[in-house]
């Protein structure tokens, strides 16, 4: 697992508000963010926020023209901060980014660098989209993978579980939280 960092993603009230199915996923990623702490893996948060009046928006890019649409990922807007199941304590860092990846537009790969961090575990919601994304630059950059499948969320179940079970194991780790916390422990 090699200098390991915790990434909860894209989890904030309104796109819980939108993904979360009763599964009890916050219950879930909650579990694993006290194991990781308690094991001194260091717990970083990823959130999508975008300034006022749309400097970062492209016509282009359908997704974040949706999203803006919607009404989400307004920066300083309650619906864009982390869920508060969920919340930072003031040893965590808090990554903005500006695009789907966790790295596009942000200053996550400095943060990652400055701590000699060369594995990463991944969270979150979307899997199709943030995970996802995530995954693919995270492969490009050498970090080793870790997916927490659980800890993962989608609006699409069909497709979480196509890209957790046949997609992503190709080049991750695919664990439960569970699986993943008797791991750390055993270290």
């Amino acid at each position: 697992m090699g200098n390991s960092a915790l990434l909860v993603m894209d989890v904030q009230q309104d796109v819980v508000a939108i993904a979360d199915d009763g599964s009890g996923y916050l219950p879930r990623l909650r579990r694993a963010i006290d194991g990781a702490r308690a094991a001194g893996i260091v717990v970083i948060y990823v959130k999508m926020a975008l300034r006022p009046g749309g400097c970062e928006v492209s016509p282009r890019n359908k997704v974040i023209t949706n999203a803006v649409r919607a009404g989400l990922f307004a920066e300083g807007a309650a619906g864009t901060e982390i869920h508060h199941d969920v919340a930072p304590q003031a040893d965590d860092v808090v990554i903005t980014k500006r695009r789907g990846s966790a790295f596009s537009g942000s200053d996550l790969d400095l943060a990652l660098r400055a701590r000699d961090i060369d594995s990463l575990v991944l969270t979150g919601i979307a899997t199709s989209a943030v995970v996802l994304s995530t995954l693919w630059h995270a492969i490009d950059l050498d970090f080793g993978l870790t997916v927490l499948a659980d800890a993962c969320l989608d609006t699409d179940p069909e497709v979480h579980t196509m890209l957790t079970e046949r997609l992503f194991p190709q080049w991750a780790d695919v664990l439960t939280v569970e699986e993943w916390l008797k791991v750390i422990a055993a270290r």
